[in-house]
């Protein structure tokens, strides 16, 4: 289904996907504002059917061609989602800043409602490791929390990773930990990144 002809004229969007018995109350609720949804999409949905195939973990390759005039951005990314209300991210700590991939590596952030509505966020959290000996991905979810706050109301997040969470398969399809730097990214989105950091793995 293309969108591109009429999704600038309207606020939202309710994709019911399969709400069961109850689904038709889920979005009458939504609607009418007695509940504040905070669903967010598994899913990828390019632009038009030329962007296909499309994912928030790699950068477009291979459709590049002169009769293709748009970007990578897709119309709605992996992971987003609209509320009643508003959220802000601060204080992004990073513990340890380097590690020797045998410890646990620790990434807390403050998340606080910023609007009038109470409302749940779903918190992501992404990862790219800039050099390693393979292609990595350019996103890779690794942690997410679905937080429910009042309006005004602030909480401290955590996520931990273990080895486990920064091994991938090398060449030789081993599971392994590289030395090197990883970004960290959070926010509400694949497309959102509200909190940006790093830490080094060395040996």
């Amino acid at each position: 289904v293309t969108m591109n002809n009429w999704i600038d004229d309207v606020s939202a969007i309710v994709d019911g996907w399969y709400g069961g018995e109850e689904g038709g109350n889920a979005i009458a609720d939504a609607l009418f504002g007695d509940y504040n949804p905070a669903g967010r999409l598994p899913i990828t949905f390019p632009q038009s059917v030329g962007q296909a195939p499309l994912y928030y973990s790699t950068k477009p390759s291979g459709r590049g061609y002169d009769y293709v005039s748009m970007s990578g951005k897709p119309l709605f990314a992996f992971g987003y989602g609209l509320s009643y209300t508003t959220f802000s991210y601060t204080n992004l700590q990073i513990s340890p800043r380097q590690s020797s991939g045998t410890d646990t590596v620790t990434v807390s952030f403050d998340l606080q409602n910023s609007g009038s509505r109470a409302g749940d966020e779903v918190a992501q959290c992404y990862f790219h490791d800039l050099v390693r000996s393979v292609i990595r991905p350019m996103k890779e979810l690794k942690a997410f929390q679905r937080v429910t706050l009042q309006p005004g109301e602030k909480k401290s997040i955590a996520f931990r990773f273990s080895r486990k969470d920064l091994a991938f398969y090398n060449r030789d399809m081993q599971l392994t930990v590289e030395p090197g730097a990883t970004r960290v990214m959070i926010g509400g989105s694949s497309e959102e990144s509200r909190l940006e950091g790093e830490f080094v793995i060395v040996r």
